[in-house]
């Protein structure tokens, strides 16, 4: 199992999302050009040299995969790119019609919307375990504390909106910071008392949404207050290997006491590859151990691990994740208002972005993508496809934007072609091809700056 907590992993998942997921653009683009009847010469997976292919196909295209697998290519045959014999002007895309070119064109960021839609209406159909929103308890300064929030509280609704889930308490948050300066949370206790709690999200403003911003807000998981008392001792683990067991209460690690099992389980995380002296009270003796935790790599860092789980108290522990599933039809529903609203919010950020409502922080590149297919792969199938649906969702909205390089930009140009009722010159083009592809560059610089600093600040 160690092999799944290994770089190599996280690569693996980004690859197969970001290769699936251009696999589909450019077959959205193939598909609607051979309806068309337009020639496709090459269907190319990422760019750059070439490393295998193949063809196919009475059309004799080239099938090709290029060393750069991020991004790839349907070239068509163009009278603009070279000569065309006279027997197959009529299958050149630049003798289509307005109409058909432009369905070519949109067809790419069709097919990601499209794929979006079927991942999701597989995971709500297949269900997924999801946490419970319960609150840990804030930081004090941050806004969850100056709002009253408590340890244990769980959010019911935001704004009267009701809330489910963890992911939903941050889907909500998050559209709702784009335009709100603040939020009412309904929260019960374990009381079962219920208050209304005001939230200020002032404080992501300039941040962005990326990693940390439920940590700018004080918003955190519930951490049961469980003492340190061990109950499964891993065998052949560190702590079986130093002799703990079952029933051990950690009373101090590194002569610091400890006093819940959520702050003994934080300095093992961070003392991977050292050594740890463990005060142990064992009945009514206590004695010293002294062992390594392992070095795991998890979510992109690497923690200390010693093989054990905390006793459950008596009563059981709090209940902090629910199991949701739907119906076909239900799933269907939910998944065609997925797709939408995540892809109506991140057109509403990028044109923020874009005007400068928005920081570009925001902004994230194939580090921080990876680290997030990482991530999901290893919470599970669902966690895994619900992200590959969220990136084919940003892969669409992103080949919409009205920038020449773009799916969007050649849109652009067909709607100038039919006020103008004839196409731009050449030179006009070549132009905007040229602005379009430094604003791309610029934005691509800013989100490999975010990924560099997000990856050496943790």
């Amino acid at each position: 199992m160690h092999t799944l907590n290994t770089p190599l992993l996280y690569i693996a998942a980004f690859v197969v999302v970001i290769g699936v997921l251009v696999f589909i653009h450019e077959l959205g683009h193939y598909l609607a050009a051979r309806w068309c009847g337009v020639k496709v010469l090459r269907f190319s997976l990422g760019f750059g040299p070439v490393v295998w292919q193949r063809r196919f196909g009475s059309d004799a295209t080239e099938w090709a995969l290029s060393l750069v697998p991020l991004g790839g290519y349907v070239k068509m045959l163009d009278e603009r790119e070279g000569t065309v014999p006279p027997a197959e002007l009529s299958r050149s895309f630049n003798r289509q019609s307005v109409g058909r070119r432009s369905l070519i064109v949109g067809a790419g960021p069709a097919a990601n919307f499209l794929a979006a839609l079927l991942l999701y209406w597989c995971v709500f159909m297949l269900g997924s375990n999801e946490l419970l929103p319960v609150l840990g308890q804030p930081p004090g300064g941050t806004p969850a504390a100056q709002a009253g929030l408590q340890d244990g509280e769980q959010v019911r609704s935001v704004d009267g909106q009701p809330v489910a889930t963890w992911a939903d308490l941050r889907w909500i948050l998050l559209n709702r910071a784009v335009d709100r300066e603040s939020v009412d949370l309904e929260v019960i206790n374990e009381r079962h008392e219920i208050a209304l709690r005001r939230l200020h999200l002032a404080a992501v403003a300039d941040q962005g949404w990326q990693g940390d911003a439920f940590e700018h807000l004080g918003l955190a998981l519930y951490r049961p207050r469980l003492p340190p008392r061990l109950g499964k001792v891993l065998a052949g683990g560190p702590a079986a290997q130093a002799g703990l067991q079952s029933g051990d209460r950690i009373v101090a690690v590194a002569q610091q006491p400890v006093e819940y099992w959520h702050e003994f389980v934080a300095v093992v995380r961070d003392a991977g590859g050292r050594n740890l002296a463990l005060e142990v009270q064992r009945g009514v003796e206590t004695f010293t151990v002294n062992l390594v935790p392992d070095e795991v790599s998890e979510r992109g860092r690497t923690v200390g691990k010693i093989g054990v789980a905390v006793a459950e108290p008596e009563g059981g522990l709090r209940e902090l994740r629910t199991f949701v599933r739907h119906g076909p039809l239900e799933a269907m529903t939910r998944a065609i208002d997925e797709t939408w609203e995540k892809s109506v919010f991140s057109l509403v950020m990028m044109g923020k972005m874009l005007i400068g409502e928005a920081s570009l922080k925001n902004l994230s590149g194939p580090v921080t993508i990876a680290d997030y297919a990482g991530q999901s792969a290893r919470l599970g199938l669902d966690y895994y496809l619900k992200f590959m649906a969220l990136v084919s969702v940003s892969l669409g909205v992103l080949n919409l934007l009205p920038l020449p390089v773009l799916d969007g930009g050649h849109l652009m140009y067909h709607m100038i072609e039919v006020v103008r009722r004839r196409p731009l010159s050449e030179r006009a083009m070549q132009i905007g091809q040229q602005i379009g592809l430094s604003v791309l560059l610029v934005l691509m610089a800013f989100a490999l700056f975010n990924d560099l600093n997000r990856l050496f600040s943790g």
